[in-house]
């Protein structure tokens, strides 16, 4: 069985890669926009009773107070920066460095399984919201345990797969109109391509099935390599439709503010799948990926 020490220093690299445009693109979500915690600290049915009773304050002076607000939004930029330090430590990290690893990887990723719990409750629990996220939280926690566990590379494979279908799949729900489908999704494809919006709707449906098929094909060993070309492939136009959607020349220096942190962190969604395929195929090249040209040859997984 091969050993997660054992891997290419690129499926390193990967995964590297993947974690480090996680970190830096929530960053600077947090530091320059805003991040949905106040879904929570403005959430009347939990907090009412805490807030009254350790601050000795009412319910509506607290939602109203500026000094709270205040330091509800210091609070946020401040977890920017500790995911500004994650995407820092990300570059630096060695096999030697554990203690680090395990603060800001597993620290890192615990903010964002914070942060995708947030995401659900402020969509009504809609539990494939949480999953959508899924590749996003567990990037730091495979870099984990590529650099500092034993553990066999085929459970991590297993772990990178099962993200990848949640991920897919939670995004299928919301394309097929199963949860109530994004107006960004339809406003996307409206910008990008030349089509109506009974079309974009239609277009939508068909890739969210696609998004199922995806899901579960990619453990299927017979077609999984193709599973996984179409995700790599898909994955990396769903993440840069976040800018191409929403570029505006003439407001350009808000176009790039606005979405390229919503790119980064979406482009995970394709070197994940990209590190699972170049793993069961180590001798692969890129243009043989985008060109769906096999090899043979692979490693024990």
């Amino acid at each position: 069985m091969t050993q997660s020490s054992d891997l290419p220093p690129k499926l390193i690299t990967i995964l590297k890669l993947s974690t480090f445009l996680i970190f830096l693109g929530r960053a600077y979500q947090h530091i320059v926009w805003d991040a949905p915690y106040r879904a929570f600290l403005w959430d009347e049915g939990i907090l009412k009773g805490v807030v009254e009773t350790v601050f000795g304050t009412t319910w509506n002076d607290y939602v109203t107070s500026l000094s709270a607000a205040n330091a509800i939004s210091f609070s946020i930029k401040t977890i920017g920066v500790f995911y500004l330090l994650c995407a820092i430590v990300v570059l630096l990290i060695k096999p030697n460095m554990k203690k680090l690893g395990t603060f800001f990887l597993l620290g890192g990723s615990i903010g964002l399984f914070i942060l995708a719990f947030l995401y659900c409750k402020e969509k009504f629990f809609h539990v494939g919201q949480f999953f959508e996220y899924m590749i996003q939280f567990m990037s730091p926690v495979l870099l984990y345990m590529v650099l500092f566990t034993s553990v066999e590379f085929k459970k991590i494979r297993l772990i990178a797969l099962i993200a990848i279908a949640l991920t897919f799949s939670c995004h299928g729900l919301y394309a097929i109109g199963y949860y109530p489908r994004p107006g960004s999704f339809i406003d996307m494809t409206l910008n990008i391509l030349p089509v109506s919006e009974p079309s974009a709707h239609a277009m939508l449906k068909i890739a969210g099935v696609l998004d199922f098929v995806v899901a579960i094909a990619i453990f299927i060993p017979r077609i999984s390599y193709v599973a996984l070309i179409y995700a790599f492939i898909w994955g990396g136009l769903t993440a840069i439709a976040r800018l191409v959607g929403h570029f505006h020349i003439d407001f350009l220096g808000n176009t790039f503010s606005q979405w390229t942190w919503e790119m980064l962190i979406r482009l995970p969604h394709a070197l994940i799948p990209l590190f699972v395929l170049i793993a069961d195929r180590p001798e692969i090249r890129l243009w043989k990926v985008l060109f769906f040209r096999k090899n043979p040859q692979t490693i024990d997984a």
